[in-house]
């Protein structure tokens, strides 16, 4: 019986023994860049926004500067845009994520074993 095996990881990185950025921010900051507003972004995610508000603000708080810059509604609406660090931490987590990636799919002796 031909059976489907896979290798999955996930990873997070952590600030004083506090998660602090792994793949549900890394995508949270993804859907803000796309459209530029904190609730469509938790509304992309199935999030409340109080839970993505409070995600956006940990990694502010915790980061070495603020990952994203919300501006007040008004006659326009407000909204919200990842600062270059933000940028950059996302840069650098796809670019970790892929050598992860890479690892496991050499990994193929152990699925053969299993």
């Amino acid at each position: 019986m031909d059976k489907k095996t896979e290798i999955r990881i996930r990873h997070w990185v952590f600030v004083d023994d506090t998660k602090f950025f792994g793949p549900g921010r890394y995508e949270l900051l993804e859907h803000i860049a796309e459209t530029g507003s904190i609730s469509k972004a938790a509304g992309a995610m199935k999030l409340s926004y109080k839970k993505a508000w409070a995600m956006v603000d940990a990694m502010n708080a915790l980061g070495s500067s603020p990952y994203v810059i919300t501006q007040k509604g008004g006659s326009h609406g407000g909204g919200a845009v990842l600062t270059e660090t933000g940028k950059r931490v996302m840069e650098a987590y796809k670019s970790l994520n892929e050598k992860l990636l890479e690892v496991v799919k050499a990994e193929k002796e152990l699925l053969q074993v299993i």
